[in-house]
């Protein structure tokens, strides 16, 4: 369970920002005593994947931040999202840390179920977070893109954090961002339901204020 939760925090941390979650965990693995990948993800705390994944950060960070450039940011990283939710839910999931003591036990026989579970996780994640985007351009003119990328940013690098240190947290933090998606998403569809009844109404029409004959 501890494993599941480990791996489906980093899976969602991608799905907003594809490098934090790789880029932390792989600082845990080079830095942090009490984290240890597997020999097959330890490449992740390598000298030049670390450089790589920290520019490439820092470009998304920026470039999500730019209206116009974030939604095509996003179109780019539909492919890079999954693939490194499957990356970090496979790596996270079976390595050894303060919460996980036997990693083997977790998915033993069938190595790909936690990469494939990644991927879904973060392409979840992607599309919801890429929607809201879009609409959010759309009603503010772009205005809203730096605020929102900020608190992405800022959720995505408390999920791998927190996934690393104490995964119970990361996992009721998952829960509430996905309790909040579900909030908003039927307070749209009933704002937007109640305008097309207005819409329909006769009674709202011109003739409606007109005296009978």
């Amino acid at each position: 369970m501890i494993e599941f939760l480990i791996g489906s925090s980093l899976a969602a941390s991608a799905g907003l920002n594809a490098w934090m979650p790789l880029f932390l965990l792989g600082l845990a693995d080079r830095f942090l005593p009490a984290v240890s990948l597997p020999a097959g993800w330890s490449w992740i705390s390598s000298d030049i994947a670390l450089w790589i994944l920290g520019v490439l950060l820092l470009l998304e960070i920026i470039a999500d931040k730019i209206p116009a450039l974030d939604s095509i940011n996003d179109v780019v990283q539909s492919v890079l999202r999954p693939a490194a939710g499957g990356i970090v839910f496979g790596a996270g999931s079976s390595s050894q840390t303060v919460a996980v003591d036997d990693p083997t036990s977790f998915f033993s026989e069938n190595t790909w179920v936690p990469i494939v579970t990644g991927i879904v996780i973060a392409l979840i994640v992607h599309v919801v977070k890429a929607s809201a985007r879009v609409a959010a351009n759309t009603v503010t003119g772009g205005l809203a893109a730096p605020v929102l990328s900020t608190a992405e940013d800022g959720a995505s690098f408390l999920l791998a954090a927190l996934a690393i240190i104490v995964p119970v947290l990361a996992g009721l933090l998952l829960l509430g961002l996905i309790v909040a998606v579900v909030i908003l998403f039927r307070r749209h569809r009933q704002r937007k339901t109640g305008r097309t009844v207005r819409a329909m109404d006769p009674s709202d029409g011109p003739d409606a204020a007109a005296p009978p004959r």
